[in-house]
């Protein structure tokens, strides 16, 4: 019956369809191998080498390995992201997509711990053996070499995850995995190409977006076929629609990142066409440009057909997925080979006229910029692609829900999403614009782009009331899932969440936030690392953010001062501001004397003078959003008693007087009471 067709599971409708949980992953695996063979030989990294060739075995179980790495790491990542976003702990779905992370999880610790070994015996040129000297040079790899390091740092975080998908079956203790999975990325973004060229940090962040967005696409796509034999076919529509989003999402990630690292390491048009790093780069774009085909016939044609009756929805998905799978296949392997591939341009610092590396290029891994004047404010850019992606996806989500808001009738204040847009700019800005180029080289600019970040951005950002958007832009959702909404409403709602939100809490995390900082090693370990500098940049943000909320926020907090109290607390903060600004002024002595006074730089102010005027911006510049917030409090409070007479007022219109006409009797009585005793005296 064509009902009964729709409540089955899709496996049990068709033969083809039964094949698409072994033929999908099977494509996946075969392609990738077989591409990544062809590239090592159109790249080159197939071929022997001159000077010390580990043999061609290594040569391509090297490559071999980190391909296993990239694909389990990437279905570990996606069909996590895919379950928190889709499954609902109610039905099957969930312990196999649990059990699907642990799989990849499991097989990501074995390969990264092949590519760790191989990875040992190429830059080491020892043959593989159990003696002890092989053992002692792999051992002081891991220990003091950074490649090793990152490697064994791979091997733990993928351990630890499967350990924990085992172990969690709970909704929020899932988040754990996720998070273990995210951190084991970093150490594939810090490594191999991004790590040895100028623009470190941008070609890391680069990919870094690459790997996530590559993982979300891929792991999403394997879990929606293993639960394709579970789930009933109106059950696999739903899910593939929600699949279809993260897919968006993914494709501009890559694409975006993917052509940002190409151009890095091709550097013209003629290494792009002339070069066999350029030929695996355009074999790549076109599986891409192939994908993005893919999920465009996806959403137009692949979710009108799985919900049909009968079996040929279920050929078309089993075909369908199958394809994709082979072609996201070809781009892991083409991925795996450009890995191993010499690029155009040279990876290698930058030099002076002398032909040494300058400190400036030690130090931040970029060339000392040119003198900062007033114009390079506009002119002067250091773009990061996963800030403005940030950025773009913050603007995008929000002009969406006010769209639908529009849509279903509502109104939304024009005012608030001119707030936000303007407050992501202003993001967009220190995290690309002449702040981020020059901020590791003057305190100044450092101490201008902290106080951006802290304070004029959240403001900017508070106003435009994300959370409330949300919440009614997005319905419940019935399926036992968790959404946006729900996941919102549950980080708002968490102890830890009423904590930090509290406002002598989220006070002190802003105030004690300029002294923790700044005279703690977290300060060396935000110029030093990548890492750090990032923690440093969210940081600033949230803590800036909750104190905003706290005093000035539309969305729902579960406790504010009173007005009064939080005039106070303001001005409070203004005098920590001014205090910290001043201390900084008159200091003598360098914070960071290794970094900032030893940046070759022969123009400009000397480190001590750029040192102070950085505190002054502190003591000044910074004291000017909070005086704006105290002018939004006074306002806020000035509208609250308005609206408090306005309802009194009509309070009194109901009820006649009441009121005042209960209260002049109460007078009249002890009026007439005082002249009664008067009488008695007299």
């Amino acid at each position: 019956m064509p009902s009964s067709s729709r409540t089955r599971p899709l496996g049990a409708a068709s033969g083809p369809a039964r094949l698409a949980l072994i033929l999908g992953p099977a494509a996946l695996l075969v392609f990738s191998v077989a591409a990544l063979a062809v590239g090592l030989q159109i790249g080159g990294a197939g071929a022997e080498r001159q000077l010390l060739d580990p043999g061609a075995f290594v040569r391509f179980a090297g490559p071999l390995a980190r391909t296993l790495v990239n694909l389990s790491g990437g279905i570990l990542l996606g069909s996590l992201i895919f379950q928190l976003w889709s499954y609902s702990t109610e039905k099957k779905e969930w312990r196999l997509g649990l059990d699907l992370a642990a799989a990849a999880a499991a097989l990501l610790t074995v390969s990264a711990a092949t590519t760790l070994i191989v990875t040992y015996v190429d830059v080491s040129g020892l043959p593989f053996s159990s003696s002890e000297a092989f053992g002692a040079g792999l051992a002081q790899f891991v220990t003091e070499i950074e490649l090793g390091r990152l490697w064994l740092q791979v091997v733990l975080v993928a351990a630890a995850t499967s350990v924990l998908c085992f172990a969690v079956r709970d909704r929020r203790l899932a988040l754990l995995p996720l998070i273990a999975a995210g951190v084991a990325m970093f150490p594939l973004a810090a490594q191999g190409h991004a790590a040895g060229a100028s623009g470190h940090s941008q070609a890391v962040n680069a990919l870094l977006v690459h790997l996530v967005g590559a993982g979300a696409w891929i792991g999403g796509l394997v879990a929606l076929v293993l639960v394709s034999r579970v789930v009933v076919r109106q059950r696999l529509a739903v899910l593939a629609s929600r699949y279809s989003s993260i897919a968006l999402c993914a494709f501009v990630g890559v694409a975006a990142s993917g052509v940002v690292s190409g151009w890095i390491r091709v550097g013209s048009f003629e290494a792009l066409f002339g070069t066999g790093y350029g030929i695996l780069l355009l074999i790549k774009t076109g599986t891409l440009v192939v994908l993005g085909v893919f999920g465009a016939l996806q959403r137009q044609f692949l979710l009108r057909k799985i919900d049909r009756p009968g079996p040929a929805g279920a050929r078309i998905f089993t075909w369908f997925v199958v394809l994709e799978l082979a072609v996201m296949g070809i781009a892991s392997g083409i991925a795996g080979a450009l890995g191993r591939s010499e690029t155009p341009v040279a990876l290698e610092p930058a030099r002076g006229s002398n032909g040494l590396v300058t400190p400036a290029e030690w130090l931040t891994g970029d060339p000392l910029p040119p003198e900062l004047l007033p114009s390079g404010f506009l002119t002067v850019w250091k773009f990061d692609l996963a800030w403005t992606l940030v950025c773009v996806f913050a603007v995008a989500l929000y002009l969406a829900g006010v769209i639908r808001l529009r849509r279903r009738g509502d109104k939304w204040p024009i005012g608030r999403t001119i707030l936000w847009v303007a407050g992501m700019l202003g993001l967009f800005y220190a995290t690309n614009g002449a702040l981020n180029a020059y901020e590791q080289v003057l305190f100044s600019v450092h101490m201008l782009m902290h106080m951006l970040l802290m304070m004029m951005i959240p403001l900017l950002l508070v106003l435009g009331a994300p959370i409330t958007l949300l919440l009614r832009a997005t319905k419940k959702r019935q399926d036992g899932s968790w959404g946006a909404r729900e996941w919102v409403m549950w980080m708002v709602q968490t102890p830890y969440s009423k904590f930090i939100t509290h406002p002598l809490v989220a006070s002190v995390i802003f105030v004690g936030s300029l002294w923790v900082f700044y005279f703690s090693g977290l300060f060396r370990w935000s110029m030093e690392e990548h890492l750090g500098h990032q923690w440093m940049i969210v940081h600033f943000l949230i803590s800036g953010y909750l104190f905003c909320l706290s005093m000035i926020g539309v969305d729902p907090v579960p406790y504010r001062f009173p007005y009064a109290l939080r005039l106070v607390t303001l001005f409070a903060s203004m005098g920590f501001h001014a205090f910290f600004g001043v201390m900084i002024m008159g200091s003598t002595g360098l914070l960071l004397a290794d970094w900032y006074g030893a940046m070759g730089r022969t123009w400009g102010a000397t480190p001590l003078e750029d040192q102070s005027a950085g505190g002054g911006i502190a003591w000044g510049i910074g004291e000017l959003p909070t005086f704006a917030l105290a002018l939004i409090v006074a306002v806020q409070w000035a509208r609250s008693d308005e609206r408090e007479t306005k309802r009194r007022d009509r309070a009194a219109d109901r009820s006649g007087e009441a009121e005042l006409e209960e209260y002049n009797a109460r007078l009249g009585k002890i009026a007439a009471r005082d002249e009664r005793m008067s009488k008695r005296v007299g």
